[in-house]
């Protein structure tokens, strides 16, 4: 677990009397060396900039956050040089405040995005545009119109270069991570306390956040996971006020997030004795993420941690509980999702080699649908020789 010092509070990098960089997240240098990442990448597309923006992607290359995501912003990374940030014009103090960015835009309330877009396109005299297609907040109807906006300028794909960056992470990314992991783990550590018959799901997931945010937790980029009895059989259900009662089973899961940063855990709660067949589960659940565990060593493909969970999990005959990933990468997020399961994935068929400093949350889970969950998870950081978990916190079921 991480030095509570390394986690106590958020750094501020930027000058004294200054706006520019007072809120990063990082050093200056980090991000530059980020965005010469980028451009040693882009150089091999043949396009002269590449457009981001998908609020993830834009953060780590600049450390630009806000919650206010949802409006269009871009930003334009060329061959060499400085980025250009466009962004809303209510979201100039936080981008200035957020970034080292010395090039930032505004479009207006009131104006077409798109146009915006275009006319920036066109002072900086780009010809060739590599452009990122796989962005939850670029409708159809907006992308569109920046297509019609960029006319005649020549457009490639330039989905997936960034993300592929991003799958290691750095010394400073990894430090986030660790806090983010204190504090997951001490929200869980109340939510399994508040938990007992008679106890309602409402009061549980109040005990957890409150936990995890007192313990230091900024925005969650996803709700946690709280449901008991016949609601924890169903997969991602939340919290709706159900009263738990004896023989209740109960699915807990979160992640926190430090700088944007987040690291999940996951544990499962009975009221009372559980049942045979419910223990049977979990003990095998707990076999499946030892072996998913002992499989991840640098060189080792994606593909071998999830083969081994499956290879313990089709052995007892539970090939049906399961039917997913045995888990997915973590790092920087925004809602609506806390992991980086679209950049890499512990499944079937992926070849990616595991390297050192990747992060990835493992959630081993059986499911009786609609009836109950078992299981428990871990975020773990991929070290030169194995893994190390970043919770210390018992994996075993608690009876309560």
């Amino acid at each position: 677990m991480p030095q509570a010092s390394l986690c106590a509070a958020t750094s501020s990098y930027g000058l004294p009397d200054g706006l520019t960089g007072s809120q990063a997240v990082f050093p200056a240098a980090e991000f530059e060396q980020r965005i010469a990442m980028i451009q040693r990448a882009l150089s091999l597309t043949g396009a002269e900039a590449l457009m981001l923006t998908g609020p993830e992607n834009i953060f780590w290359a600049t450390g630009r956050q806000t919650a206010g995501y949802f409006a269009f912003q871009t930003l334009l990374v060329p061959l060499s040089g400085e980025p250009v940030l466009l962004v809303r014009q209510l979201e100039m103090t936080g981008a200035r405040a957020s970034t080292w960015l010395t090039d930032i835009r505004a479009w207006q309330d009131g104006e077409d995005p798109a146009q915006a877009l275009g006319a920036l396109i066109a002072e900086l005299g780009y010809r060739h545009l590599a452009v990122e297609r796989n962005s939850w907040f670029v409708s159809q109807a907006l992308s569109e119109r920046i297509a019609a906006a960029l006319v005649p300028i020549r457009i490639s794909d330039g989905s997936g270069l960034v993300e592929g960056l991003r799958a290691v992470k750095s010394p400073a990314e990894l430090d986030a991570i660790r806090c983010a992991a204190a504090y997951a783990q001490d929200g869980m550590v109340a939510a399994i306390e508040a938990c007992h018959d008679g106890a309602n799901e409402n009061g549980v997931t109040a005990a957890m956040m409150a936990a995890a945010i007192s313990s230091g937790s900024e925005a969650m980029a996803m709700e946690p996971l709280v449901s008991s009895g016949p609601r924890s059989g169903i997969p991602h259900a939340t919290w709706r006020r159900r009263r738990m009662n004896a023989g209740d089973g109960v699915f807990l899961e979160l992640a926190a997030s430090h700088d944007r940063y987040h690291a999940a855990l996951m544990r499962s709660v009975w009221i009372g004795p559980p049942p045979a067949e419910v223990q049977t589960m979990m003990d095998t659940a707990l076999r499946a993420l030892d072996a998913a565990l002992t499989a991840m060593r640098p060189g080792e493909p994606c593909a071998a941690a999830h083969n081994a969970a499956q290879r313990v999990i089709d052995a007892a005959g539970y090939t049906a509980a399961f039917r997913k990933r045995i888990g997915y990468s973590m790092g920087a997020a925004f809602a609506p999702d806390w992991g980086e399961g679209a950049i890499l994935s512990l499944f079937s068929d992926v070849s990616r080699p595991l390297e050192p400093g990747m992060v990835f949350h493992l959630p081993a889970t059986l499911r009786s649908y609609g009836a109950y969950t078992v299981g428990a998870s871990e975020t773990v950081i991929v070290t030169e020789t194995g893994v190390e978990p970043l919770s210390d916190l018992p994996r075993t079921m608690t009876i309560r």
